[in-house]
């Protein structure tokens, strides 16, 4: 799991990059495979394709977020305990 988080820390814009074109593709080939769905035009197609991976990315985005959110206070909280200022009365 390391070595994922690293290589993506480092690959942030193939990261992202990625993450679209899998949504688009993941996208395409429901939209064609679903025999429930109605067909549509080619451009309404990718319209929606892009708009799921616009979502996919916010929320994968999001969730990083979140993580930095939640590694930097457990990192200050754990140095806090570790340091403990002391008040000095005057």
């Amino acid at each position: 799991m390391e070595k994922i988080q690293s290589w993506v820390s480092e690959n942030k814009l193939t990261s992202i990059g990625a993450l679209w074109a899998s949504g688009i593709g993941a996208s395409l080939a429901y939209s064609r495979g679903s025999s429930s769905a109605p067909i549509m035009k080619p451009s309404l197609r990718l319209i929606h394709a892009r708009m799921h991976a616009q979502a996919l990315t916010l929320a994968v985005l999001s969730g990083a977020a979140i993580y930095h959110y939640y590694e930097k206070n457990v990192n200050q909280q754990a140095e806090n305990i570790a340091s403990p200022t002391t008040l000095h009365a005057k």
